[in-house]
């Protein structure tokens, strides 16, 4: 963490916004009724399940990063799935989510369900390491969670997913696509002010777990849309001048009125820009799937 808060800008990894509270936040955030991207993804996995199980036969193991509370993944056993028993493995940094997600689907028939609290790069090195059968794989990346990485760091992510998996397993990837910047600032800066919670709950958990002394009203959230890079960017404003030290970390400096901490990122795709990525990744036999109304991309590719 000391290496992003002494980068200039100063950053944070958006996987440390996802503390037991922060991940009940986004959950909230996922029924607001500016955030439409959780909504079109379910309906796109509600519809096309079967497809997916239909094409991946017999699919013995799927495994989930990012896997939130599990209803994503519920949803789509509940509306596709066929055939022998699973091994379900779910990725997550947020343990409240994992114990949420777990409990859910252990409640399905002939399902074995293994938890792996981890960064993705970590939870699929553990998937890896588990005992597995035969049949094919799927793996689930949702909620536009690749838009999270820059271009380089979204080609090495799939570029991994693609070496974690055999040829002719699958992957799902939900993305979210380009759309009016007046509707993504409204799903980014909510009038309910609850992803400006999110965002500032950050400072919470720094403050708790590293001893550090944020002024939550010393810090505004704002949203911007960086239209040349096709991102939706969140940041921390500092208000005033203060001085900050996080002793856990080993680091103090001062921020003074109008610096910034960047938190998140979130790219958004064309159509095409996706389907060039998944290839020179290592995918290929692409179905792909678009909700019209919140402009949301589900895909799914076979490892080549």
């Amino acid at each position: 963490m000391a290496y992003y808060l002494c980068q200039s800008p100063r950053q944070l990894p958006s996987r440390y916004l996802y503390d037991e509270l922060g991940s009940a936040l986004f959950d909230a955030i996922c029924q607001l009724p500016w955030y439409g991207l959780t909504r079109a993804e379910t309906a796109l996995l509600t519809q096309h399940a079967a497809e997916v199980f239909g094409a991946l036969s017999p699919l013995t193991r799927i495994v989930e990063l990012g896997s939130g509370s599990g209803e994503k993944l519920a949803t789509l056993l509940t509306a596709g799935r066929r055939g022998p028993s699973l091994d379900l493995h779910l990725v997550d940094v947020s343990k409240l989510a994992l114990d949420t997600a777990s409990r859910a689907l252990s409640a399905f028939e002939g399902v074995r369900v293994v938890t792996h609290q981890a960064p993705y790069e970590a939870g699929l090195e553990q998937v890896g390491r588990e005992p597995f059968g035969g049949g094919r794989s799927l793996l689930l990346f949702l909620g536009s969670n690749i838009g999270n990485f820059d271009p380089p760091g979204a080609d090495a992510m799939l570029r991994l997913i693609r070496a974690a998996l055999a040829p002719g397993d699958g992957l799902l990837l939900g993305a979210d696509l380009m759309k009016p910047e007046r509707d993504l600032m409204l799903a980014y800066d909510d009038p309910l002010g609850v992803t400006a919670a999110f965002n500032r709950n950050l400072l919470v958990r720094i403050n708790r777990e590293l001893g550090g002394n944020f002024e939550l009203g010393g810090f505004a959230h704002r949203a911007v849309w960086n239209q040349e890079a096709s991102r939706i960017e969140m940041h921390l404003v500092s208000t005033r001048s203060q001085h900050v030290d996080v002793p856990a970390a080993h680091i103090r400096f001062v921020m003074n009125e109008g610096d910034t901490i960047w938190t998140e990122s979130s790219y958004k795709y064309r159509r095409s820009d996706l389907m060039a990525m998944l290839d020179r990744t290592g995918f290929g036999r692409p179905r792909q799937w678009i909700e019209p109304s919140a402009q949301f991309a589900l895909t799914l590719v076979d490892a080549r």
